[in-house]
């Protein structure tokens, strides 16, 4: 089993688009690239623990890539956008691509240029590519939280 990190805004509906996607095994909704050790969602929104909200996934390789994974997380966010993602605003809904090994961060930063080049957006991608970190689950009501809520699609 293969693992990758993305952080795209509100973690909901990001762990909500990649539970759809066949060869994920499972999803978990935390926070990393922080320095606070075990933050609270309360201490995440206050902005002040670097944390950004984000869904850690184990995968499958031999059915789904990583390049797949990535190609989902351009769709499914505006990455131009520094530091938020459309209402929400602050260092916690930043775009990120945490990295597992060096080849996740030589395809993911080739990726970034791809979709730069691709004429896209109109604007710059912000999206950072930093090495994983410690990954901290949410809080349990935060997990799945649109299936548990009777939301059946992604409102992105």
């Amino acid at each position: 089993m293969a693992q990758a990190a993305f952080a795209a805004g509100c973690f909901w509906g990001v762990q909500h688009e990649f539970d759809q996607v066949e060869g994920v095994k499972k999803t978990v909704a935390g926070y990393m690239g922080g320095a606070t050790k075990n933050p609270s969602y309360k201490e995440v929104c206050s902005d002040k623990t670097g944390h950004a909200e984000t869904v850690h996934i184990d995968f499958d390789e031999k059915v789904v890539s990583y390049e797949e994974l990535l190609d989902i997380f351009w769709k499914i966010h505006n990455p131009t956008q520094k530091n938020r993602q459309g209402p929400d605003v602050g260092t916690q809904y930043r775009s990120v691509v945490f990295y597992y090994t060096d080849e996740q961060k030589r395809i993911s930063e080739e990726s970034r240029k791809k979709q730069e080049l691709s004429g896209r957006f109109k604007k710059s991608i912000a999206t950072e590519i930093v090495a994983a970190s410690e990954f901290y689950p949410a809080e349990e009501y935060h997990q799945h939280y649109f299936g548990k809520n009777g939301v059946t699609g992604c409102p992105m």
